[in-house]
């Protein structure tokens, strides 16, 4: 994933509720971290490849994981935004709910007033 799309992701996440992040995962990798609140976090496609999928991590310690999403090489940022909020995280190989549970409250977007400032004014 690019980081203009995953930061559009993560936004769209948080839009609905979702506490979710802009991962920086190495040089040139870009991700997106949702944050499950138990002290567990989950990273989305912070490997480079074409597909959805997801590792979960406790301190640094592989907990679970999401299986590649089946068509997602295809998907477009408001069906990943759809995939990443229907996911369960409850087992360790977790999976998709048929129907995603409602927003919650809107979470304010990172950086905030300084956000284009802090990120080098690389986009609009």
């Amino acid at each position: 994933m690019d980081e203009d799309r995953a930061r559009r992701v993560a936004d769209a996440l948080r839009e609905r509720g979702v506490d979710a992040h802009l991962e920086r995962a190495g040089v040139y990798q870009f991700g997106v971290r949702v944050s499950l609140g138990d002290g567990r976090e989950a990273i989305w496609d912070s490997d480079g490849t074409a597909t959805l999928e997801a590792q979960v991590m406790r301190d640094g310690n592989l907990v679970g994981f999401v299986p590649v999403i089946e068509g997602s090489e295809d998907f477009d940022e408001g069906q990943v935004v759809d995939a990443i909020a229907r996911t369960d995280y409850d087992k360790p190989i977790a999976q998709l709910r048929r129907t995603a549970p409602p927003p919650g409250d809107p979470l304010p977007i990172e950086g905030g007033l300084f956000r284009r400032f802090l990120d080098g004014f690389r986009y609009r």
